[in-house]
């Protein structure tokens, strides 16, 4: 069974993580001078990173209003039962929904707090009449229009 667990790396480990997760396109030739080891020796831990599941993917960052979807939005979801079957009825159907970028469920208020991301409070109001109101076991919503994104998408902190 593998250890996922920050004990499982060492300082290189820790070092090429540190430096992808700030320029996901660094080549291993560029990577291995920045953690001071052997291209080969960079490129054998990287693929053990990610096939250790340390490493989950990289991707590019779009500017969400580049794109025209210059709206995000943040919702509150209470269910009408609290079962296991209703959880993920409810999970299953925000899994399809492409407007929702995170689902997650929380402690507190609600149940769920989702992290949609559309074209503006009109696109939303569609989505809302047409998608959200229709999702498996939902008893009310609460929803906040994002003002102004003070920190978004941070590397993680170690």
């Amino acid at each position: 069974m593998k250890e996922s667990s920050e004990e499982s790396l060492d300082r290189i480990d820790l070092k090429i993580l540190r430096a992808l997760q700030s320029e996901g396109r660094l080549t291993n030739a560029d990577l291995a001078e920045r953690v001071n080891v052997s291209a080969a020796t960079c490129h054998r831990r990287t693929q053990r990173l990610f096939q250790e599941g340390f490493i989950t993917g990289v991707r590019a960052e779009v500017a969400p209003t580049a794109i025209g979807l210059g709206a995000l939005v943040m919702v509150g979801v209470v269910l009408d039962r609290s079962t296991p079957e209703s959880f993920a009825e409810f999970e299953g159907a925000v899994m399809v929904m492409k407007e929702v970028l995170e689902c997650n469920l929380v402690a507190g208020d609600f149940d769920y707090l989702l992290k949609i991301r559309v074209r503006d409070m009109a696109d939303f109001n569609k989505l809302h009449g047409q998608k959200l109101i229709a999702l498996p076991g939902i008893r009310q919503t609460r929803t906040f229009f994002v003002m102004k994104e003070v920190k978004e998408n941070a590397r993680l902190p170690f």
